[in-house]
């Protein structure tokens, strides 16, 4: 067989460069397919996205602003401010609804397990007014709700992991939040003690059944108080702290609320509780979490109540519904003492105040 002669090459008239090809059809003079892209989804992610999307971490969920405070966490890629106002309008009707519905339930079921041959509304007016440790367990365990609906707000609402309610970090900071409470057990009992200086003097007198009321109190009232923590100085100080550039106004509108919806109330008590909420959130922002706050409501409540029952009785603590100005001006001494201090020992550990993504 003979070897067809071929006939010669001509000239290359197109720079050699531009013809390299690993394919042999594109050497062969046939179309060039289209190139493909390095990695399967890269010509996919090059495409312009129709809407920004926000920032999410490795685990989902949207992030804060870099070097935002606590109150204004919310104000990351995914806000627009009607998230914020639906959170709040949405957490305080769950706050009036939930709290109550899982409280009367609890009531209703001790009733029906412990004293069904009662009548139900003596029960119940025993109950809530902590005549029974039982009655105050059913109170404690339906504030304790505030929890899962500030996680849930912070999930579904604002799209963002609840964890950022605890801290910048976000975390709870544990040996901070122990040495605050350190702190809130000699400052706030120190300022009570002093007080009855000048006021009534304590007489040592346990009420009837208090050691169902101590188990009560040392078991869920940290709960209680960490809950209330987390949704008005935590939730409640993020979504209204987002709406404005500033601080202050998430700071001032969450104390105000506090102290509005702790019910039936002199002045002097209603300040008592507002200089708390204001105390409890300027410490947020300023330590960049909710150790500090957390600390000091715990202590106060824990310490309240078992004084009260070592006194005079729980129930009679919870009936109070107006105090002095001589008792209110040594509550708020106690609270400016334990923010002066617990904002000292931030300081001297360190604390980060501010998201910091990188």
């Amino acid at each position: 067989m003979t070897k067809e002669k071929r006939p010669s090459v001509p000239a290359r008239t197109v720079p050699r460069a531009r013809s390299r090809s690993g394919n042999p059809a594109v050497r062969a003079g046939g179309p060039q397919p289209a190139a493909r892209s390095a990695t399967p989804g890269a010509a996919a992610r090059r495409r312009p996205s129709q809407a920004p999307t926000p920032a999410t971490g490795g685990e989902g969920g949207a992030l804060p602003p870099d070097g935002a405070a606590y109150p204004q966490i919310l104000r990351g890629e995914s806000y627009v401010w009607w998230r914020s106002v639906l959170g709040v309008v949405f957490g305080l009707s769950l706050f009036v609804l939930v709290t109550t519905v899982v409280s009367q339930a609890l009531v209703m079921l001790f009733w029906a397990t412990t004293s069904g041959d009662q009548p139900i509304q003596d029960y119940f007016a025993r109950a809530f007014g902590f005549e029974q440790p039982l009655g105050m367990l059913a109170v404690n365990l339906g504030l304790a709700a505030l929890i899962p609906i500030a996680w849930a707000l912070m999930a579904m609402v604002h799209q963002m992991r609840p964890r950022w309610l605890s801290s910048v970090q976000p975390r709870i900071r544990w040996r901070y939040l122990f040495g605050c409470l350190a702190i809130a057990a000699v400052a706030l009992n120190g300022m009570m003690l002093l007080s009855t200086t000048i006021g009534k003097d304590l007489t040592f007198q346990p009420q009837e059944g208090l050691l169902g009321f101590l188990v009560v109190i040392l078991l869920t009232s940290p709960i209680q108080a960490a809950a209330e923590e987390i949704f008005f100085r935590g939730y409640l100080l993020q979504a209204l702290g987002s709406l404005v550039a500033q601080p202050w106004f998430g700071v001032v509108v969450s104390a105000l609320v506090f102290a509005l919806l702790h019910g039936t109330q002199n002045l002097p008590l209603f300040v008592d509780r507002l200089v708390f909420g204001l105390l409890a959130a300027l410490l947020v922002w300023r330590t960049g979490g909710l150790e500090a706050a957390i600390a000091a409501h715990v202590i106060n409540n824990v310490f309240a109540y078992l004084v009260a029952g070592l006194t005079t009785s729980v129930a009679a603590l919870k009936a109070i519904d107006g105090i002095g100005w001589i008792e209110a001006a040594f509550n708020v001494a106690g609270f400016a003492l334990f923010a002066v201090l617990a904002y000292g020992l931030s300081r001297l550990v360190k604390l980060r105040i501010h998201v910091q993504l990188s």
